[in-house]
């Protein structure tokens, strides 16, 4: 188990400096004297038309409402396993992530309530509740060999079960203009996903349209289409064709068929099923589909929502409130949810740290924890209308992960010793 968690923190970590480098560009591009053609290319529409059928948006919708979706599948993916078999499969285990997760949730949100209650800008709550995995693992990374392998899955479970509260927001509060007959059509979507999965249909491919239509159905509803890429990841099986058994039987059975003189043609084609059969559809698909949302989408999202016009930001009407709301939110908030509810879940006795992590490792997670970007600038997006508050609590986002990862690197140097071997009782 430790060496895909290795690799796959090793490829966050890579890709969280691709985030950066594409969100320092579009910080840059935004306030250059190209700003204008930054704009415009984001702006540029793009669609089709069919007839009487017509669709047309500009090019940030379909990187926010599009290709953000594979990004939620992989998403829901992720959740599937950690519910089936991961750190998330047993109440036990899931408890301090859970507590962890809960308090940085629910902090940062009272945070952003008091400085924005009874204001138009009061609907941003949700802006400073979630946590940027890529970011936060990066800089772990940087901590090297002080930082506990425990300490890192602990870390990737709660910014599983953040991600998963911030689906929850997302769905309930930021849907506009409910449609039941669009969520209609999207429920028939995933419908045809199950009835698929019933007839045990195996290629990936014959599940697009029916995810099509889910994803369709969803955004005529009024909730945002990427909810059901989340769904569709959550309906993936967890549990293989064939699984080790199976596959070492075959693999056994080519090589006696080879050595007999077989066709080596036959012998390659069934090789490559059991490889392929071998592997769950959830694990398959992520490891599949995690390099494009890795190192393509989530960059081409930074890029296209990053571009903070600091001249279009501003304190004034509520400004200050917002910028506040969500910077104190994500920093200070985050870091006391965090480890405040996880402190109090094991002092009542409901949740255990794990071998090598204890409360001074803890706090080097719940200050990273702060690193927002990516899905608190989603948020931002459905929380604001385009203008000055939105760009506004994006540059509070980017202020605030970048404190946030200062502060956590400190405090890893500061608190975690060089070998890595904290102690559970500090």
């Amino acid at each position: 188990m430790a060496a895909p968690l290795s690799r796959g923190l090793a490829n966050e970590a890579a890709s969280g400096v691709v985030l950066l480098v594409m969100a320092a560009i579009a910080l840059l591009w935004a306030n250059s004297p190209g700003a204008a053609a930054y704009e415009a290319l984001w702006t540029t529409p793009l669609g089709f038309e069919l007839g009487p059928l017509s669709f047309t948006r500009d090019l940030r919708w379909w990187v926010n409402d599009g290709l953000m979706t594979l990004f939620f599948f992989v998403v829901g993916l992720e959740i599937r396993r950690e519910l089936h078999a991961g750190e998330l499969s047993t109440l036990r285990r899931a408890a301090l992530p859970l507590a962890a997760a809960l308090g940085g949730m629910i902090v940062p949100a009272l945070i952003y309530a008091g400085f924005n209650a009874g204001l138009p800008t009061a609907g941003g709550w949700g802006v400073p509740m979630a946590t940027d995995i890529a970011f936060a693992v990066g800089v772990l990374a940087l901590l090297g060999k002080r930082v506990p392998p425990a300490l890192r899955v602990l870390l990737l479970a709660l910014a599983v079960i953040d991600d998963l509260g911030a689906i929850v927001i997302i769905a309930l509060f930021y849907a506009k203009g409910f449609s039941l007959a669009g969520l209609g059509v999207g429920v028939a979507g995933l419908g045809l996903i199950g009835l698929l999965q019933l007839l045990g249909v195996r290629s990936p491919w014959a599940y697009v349209p029916a995810a099509l239509l889910a994803w369709a159905g969803t955004y005529a509803s009024g909730v945002h289409p990427t909810i059901a890429g989340v769904a569709v990841g959550l309906m993936t099986p967890v549990t293989a064709w064939w699984g080790r058994e199976r596959l070492a039987q075959v693999t056994a059975e080519v090589g006696a068929s080879l050595r007999e003189g077989g066709g080596l043609h036959s012998a390659i084609a069934t090789v490559e099923a059991g490889a392929q059969e071998a592997l769950s559809p959830v694990d398959r698909l992520q490891h599949a589909l995690h390099g494009w949302v890795a190192w393509g989408i989530l960059p081409l999202f930074a890029l296209a929502n990053a571009g903070v016009s600091l001249g279009s930001a501003s304190l004034q009407d509520g400004g200050l409130r917002v910028f506040l709301g969500v910077s104190l939110g994500l920093v200070l908030g985050k870091a006391l949810g965090v480890w405040g509810l996880a402190r109090l879940a094991v002092a009542a006795g409901l949740a255990a740290f794990p071998r090598g992590v204890g409360g001074r490792a803890l706090w080097v997670v719940a200050a990273v924890a702060g690193i927002g970007f990516t899905m608190a600038i989603f948020v931002a997006g459905l929380a604001f209308p385009p203008g000055p508050h939105l760009e506004t609590a994006k540059l509070a986002i980017l202020t605030a992960s970048a404190v946030a990862g200062v502060a956590g690197l400190g405090l890893g140097r500061l608190l975690l010793p060089a070998a890595a071997e904290a102690s559970t009782t500090d």
